[in-house]
Parts: C-alpha cells; structure tokens; sequence
C-alpha cells in the first residue's frame, strides 16, 4: 500500500476570451448549465465560472479580467483552449511535494483560490504540455442551487 497521495479528477479548465459567448455554446451545444456565478481570481488575474452537466465532470471556463493577466499571452498564442486538468486529492501541499519528487515544475504554491472559497489551489507543469491545477475541496464560491 502506497502513502502516495491519491489523484481524481474533478474539472477541465478551458481558457477563452469572453466567458459568456463560451458558456452560451455549452449550453446550446453540450446541455451544460451554469454550477457558480462569475468569480474574479485577482491572484489569477482571471475570471472563473463554472459548468456542470449531470453524469460529467464539470468545466470551468478563465477570461482574463484585465489586459495585465497573464491569460492574455496564452489566449494569443493558443487561441485559447484547453488550459488544465484539475485534479481534487486529499492535501494540496502533500500532492505538490509528491509531484515535485517526481519531476514536476511548481508554476504557483499552494494559496487560497477565490473561486473555491479560499480552499488551497496549486498549480503545476507535468510534462507533455500538461499543466494540473490541485484542489481538496468540493467548494466552489457563488454556487448556484
């Protein structure tokens, strides 16, 4: 039995430049609805709504909130697009350490996420173009009912 920390996914992060012409797709297109209310990260510099979908995993949506984000260079280089996997495990630094001892580049520290109501959120590079973003809470701020 391994004390590795234990890694599901919980989302995909799209990055796009304007939210709301994004979730009008997912919803016409896919059927997904609204999960939260638009939340500003200013850690991020990016604003973050998400979407569910019964049977799915939920999509978040990032728009840059100001010209200063650095979103704004991944959307002009990328076109937007697929931004990262989330990955929900049971302690945000514990998953960070083990990542790093197996290779991975910390891109942000574990601190507090705006749009999980202040819960720890890191990110990291994997490798292979895969950048994760950690999470260890369902918690997501102005959720909708």
């Amino acid at each position: 039995m391994s004390d590795a920390p234990d890694y599901q996914l919980d989302h995909v992060c799209l990055a796009v430049r304007k939210i709301a012409p994004a979730r009008a797709v997912l919803e016409k297109m896919l059927g997904y609805t609204a999960r939260t209310e638009v939340v500003t990260n200013t850690r991020q510099q990016v604003n973050v709504q998400f979407m569910r979908k019964a049977g799915s995993i939920d999509i978040k949506l990032i728009e840059p909130s100001s010209l200063s984000s650095p979103l704004v260079e991944f959307i002009k280089e990328r076109g937007g697009g697929l931004h990262h996997l989330a990955f929900k495990t049971q302690q945000v630094a514990a998953g960070v350490q083990d990542l790093q001892a197996k290779g991975a580049r910390v891109l942000a520290a574990p601190q507090p996420g705006e749009a999980f109501d202040e819960a720890d959120i890191a990110f990291a590079f994997l490798g292979a173009g895969l950048n994760v973003e950690l999470i260890d809470t369902d918690r997501r701020r102005l959720e909708k009912e």
